[in-house]
């Protein structure tokens, strides 16, 4: 039997997640009510039962019987219960993004309705839960597919997983540094494609742009330190407890050079299933909007 409780921020996907928990053949109930969560848990333990694999949704939105989790989560690990708790959680940028989106309110706002104090709460009354999860997933940066695939390689191919997820993020200075980058580099050192005619519509993911870009021992060897440097901080942000980095990689107009080289660090990176690692190009296309313009 495999029982897994889904909780974490409002807003950051614990209604997609048990939907895909769902799809891979799990049992799933959500906000069933506090209180109920050991005599589901005993059902599950009877002998024979069709029921292996199950998942919960916990939150906020049991109201005051909330409180009682964790002396729930306390009996079951009295009484031997196995049990494993993913939580979810995301920025308090991109969950009010969210919420402004579906124009939604959130459970705790309170009369004023402001999202940000809704959040705050909402922390402070998950915290011992974050500290006790065994999967932290943090969907800041996710798509739908990548958190599915997460998902599919923690709960049905039962791979290892560190609770990291790397965004390898390339982008233009002259469109700002980007906000949430934990990690910014600068390769507008090397040779610049935009300067070569037929290159200049292209962009780093397209073959010929990236042969001229690392066509020469600079980039190569930039690649080769900086893919090094990144592998010696992985393990080391892993055990602090990091669970989301952003590595921002910028060139000029981020379409030529920045692109060639968060790809090339994206394939160097994604070969482990230690972490999980997504590539986004931020600025790619928007030399092209603003010249229409």
């Amino acid at each position: 039997m495999r029982l897994v409780i889904v909780t974490g921020m409002s807003g950051a996907g614990k209604s997609t997640a048990l939907k895909m928990l769902e799809d891979m053949g799990y049992f799933c109930v959500d906000n069933l009510p506090v209180p109920l969560i050991p005599k589901f848990a005993e059902l599950l333990a009877v002998p024979g039962t069709e029921m292996n694999k199950a998942a919960l949704g916990v939150d906020i939105r049991s109201g005051q019987s909330f409180q009682e989790l964790a002396n729930v989560l306390k009996v079951l690990d009295e009484g031997g219960c196995q049990y494993e708790i993913l939580y979810l959680e995301s920025s308090d940028d991109v969950l009010v993004k969210r919420y402004k989106e579906t124009r939604r309110f959130h459970p705790l706002a309170g009369s004023d309705g402001r999202v940000e104090d809704g959040l705050k709460r909402e922390r402070e009354l998950l915290g011992f839960l974050k500290k006790k999860a065994d999967y932290l997933v943090d969907t800041s940066h996710m798509l739908t597919r990548e958190l599915k695939a997460e998902l599919n390689k923690i709960f049905v191919q039962n791979k290892e997983y560190k609770n990291l997820y790397i965004t390898v993020l390339s982008f233009g200075f002259k469109y700002g540094i980007p906000n949430d980058a934990d990690l910014v580099f600068d390769v507008r050192f090397l040779p610049n494609p935009y300067y070569i005619e037929e290159l200049r519509p292209m962009s780093g993911n397209d073959q010929p742009v990236r042969d001229y870009v690392m066509n020469n021992d600079t980039a190569k060897q930039f690649l080769t330190k900086l893919t090094d440097m990144v592998e010696f901080l992985i393990p080391n942000y892993i055990s602090e407890g990091k669970t989301q980095l952003v590595i921002g990689i910028g060139c000029t107009g981020g379409k030529h050079r920045s692109v060639t080289l968060a790809n090339e660090l994206y394939e160097a990176l994604k070969k482990t299933d230690s972490y999980g690692v997504r590539i986004e190009h931020r600025d790619i296309g928007k030399d092209a909007i603003t010249k229409a313009k």
